[in-house]
């Protein structure tokens, strides 16, 4: 949409844009290295909400769009939708992957053990101002243990299932091509169980930590605990055409599961993974998850809520698009407001009758 009555018109708008892109300068391909390098976090997360595994295209998306992360994945997901769907790959089971990271704040002594991982949870947050004074900040080196972790670990939820601790029950396989899609058909209520794991796994970070943060302090209906959090490599296993199955790489995913009791003796879980490693995404929206089936109309943790507005893309959008004209409406509203007041003000004047009283 142009802006027709900027003074300037087309042109205006097309030297704009320079200006922006002259700001952020001379875009290559070492930079875009640099960035997914430097920031891998942050390339996680574009990943994550753009739903598409590819961290040099996060990273050029990050430098085109001068660190906006919303137009970083506005930008991801566009591109995205340019590409054909090639397969589909395999089930990952939760305990299949290269487990990096696996804590449980339930338990102390959990099967297969806590590793964890690369991590700042306890590290002291000091800034490391020398670095600005030209003195390279160097980490110390890495102490390899004397026994290596093994490579995967096992599901603590199908540990608590065994015990009877967890009721729920194990989730009915579905045929690869009847597995619902969101990126290609509208999300509707009540959600699809799918839906809803595939919304969280691409919603907004920020969203679902505002959102989360509100069940943990009271708005939902119980205090999660986090039961598992896993940091892990999957392969990514797909179909050849002659049958043979191989694996077409490794991707970063996170999930989640956090707990709360739900009566005697059962635990209600609440599931998020997504792709990337973002531990604080993972958790908040997992809380959501378990909040929402108890969640009251109208509540921030109701499902329909949440999904509605987490959507990063639809949400930032919706409220920029504020910023595009908007005369025709806002001089209607002037003008119902000047009629309004013309109104007001010849009532407030006296009559004849009422001056001849006077």
């Amino acid at each position: 949409m142009a802006y027709v009555a900027t003074r300037g018109g087309e042109r205006a708008i097309e030297q704009s844009e320079r200006l922006y892109r002259a700001q952020m300068g001379r875009i290559n391909v070492a930079r875009v290295a640099e960035i997914e390098a430097a920031l891998p976090a942050l390339v996680d997360r574009v990943m994550g909400e753009a739903s598409l595994y590819a961290p040099d295209l996060a990273a050029l998306a990050l430098a085109q769009s001068g660190g906006d992360l919303y137009e970083a994945l506005l930008l991801l997901r566009a591109w995205r939708t340019t590409q054909p769907r090639l397969q589909i790959a395999e089930v990952v089971a939760p305990d299949a992957g290269f487990t990096h990271r696996r804590i449980s704040a339930a338990f102390k002594d959990i099967p297969g053990g806590q590793i964890l991982g690369p991590t700042l949870d306890y590290a002291h947050r000091l800034l490391a101002t020398e670095v600005l004074e030209d003195q390279p900040y160097q980490p110390a080196e890495v102490e390899p243990s004397a026994k290596p972790a093994p490579a995967t670990h096992p599901s603590l939820a199908e540990w608590q299932r065994a015990q009877g601790l967890v009721t729920a029950p194990e989730a009915a396989p579905v045929p690869r091509d009847e597995i619902p899609d969101l990126t290609r058909e509208p999300l509707l209520f009540p959600a699809k169980r799918a839906h809803t794991l595939q919304s969280l796994a691409r919603a907004d970070t920020g969203g679902t930590l505002a959102l989360g943060y509100s069940a943990m302090r009271g708005y939902g209906n119980s205090h999660p605990t986090v039961n598992e959090l896993r940091l892990s490599e999957v392969e990514v296993m797909v179909a050849h055409p002659d049958g043979r199955r191989f694996s077409a790489g490794r991707v970063k995913t996170s999930q989640a599961e956090v707990v709360t009791t739900k009566g005697k003796g059962e635990l209600r879980l609440g599931f998020t993974a997504t792709l990337g490693w973002n531990e604080v995404k993972c958790i908040s929206a997992a809380t959501l998850d378990l909040n929402a089936p108890g969640a009251e109309k109208n509540s921030p943790v109701e499902e329909e809520f949440f999904l509605y507005h987490t959507e990063p893309v639809e949400s930032s959008g919706f409220c920029i698009h504020f910023k595009l004209p908007h005369y025709v409406t806002f001089q209607s509203s002037l003008d119902n407001l000047r009629a309004a007041k013309s109104a007001k003000a010849e009532q407030a004047q006296p009559t004849d009758k009422e001056e001849e009283t006077a």
